[in-house]
């Protein structure tokens, strides 16, 4: 086994509303699918954004498109009026998630 980015499986699109973030993950290729909903799990996305203290995380599978949708309560420090942090909008939340690692056969 060998460990590589989610960016080499799948690519992101965020979106927020409030204080919520919802970032849609999806496998370029039809074949890693079963491969992301196995270890991009709402627990292991939650660890990664710790540092941002998510109060939950959801996880919307969408099979037909090959992607997967999570959604992150209280992670925007309030939102978009409220916040003093530098990517208020969230954007930049979707390179986060694909710097995570994941595992796949050598």
């Amino acid at each position: 086994m060998q460990e590589i980015t989610l960016h080499d499986l799948a690519h992101a699109r965020t979106g927020d509303k409030g204080n919520r973030i919802n970032i849609s993950l999806i496998a370029y290729r039809a074949e890693d699918y079963a491969l992301l909903v196995e270890q991009v799990t709402p627990e292991r996305v939650a660890a990664w954004f710790s540092h941002r203290r998510p109060a939950a995380v959801q996880r919307y599978l969408l099979p037909r498109l090959g992607a997967m949708n999570f959604v992150l309560d209280e992670v925007l420090d309030g939102g978009v009026t409220h916040s003093l942090n530098p990517d208020m909008h969230g954007k930049g939340l979707s390179f986060h998630l694909l710097a995570m690692k994941v595992r796949v056969p050598s």
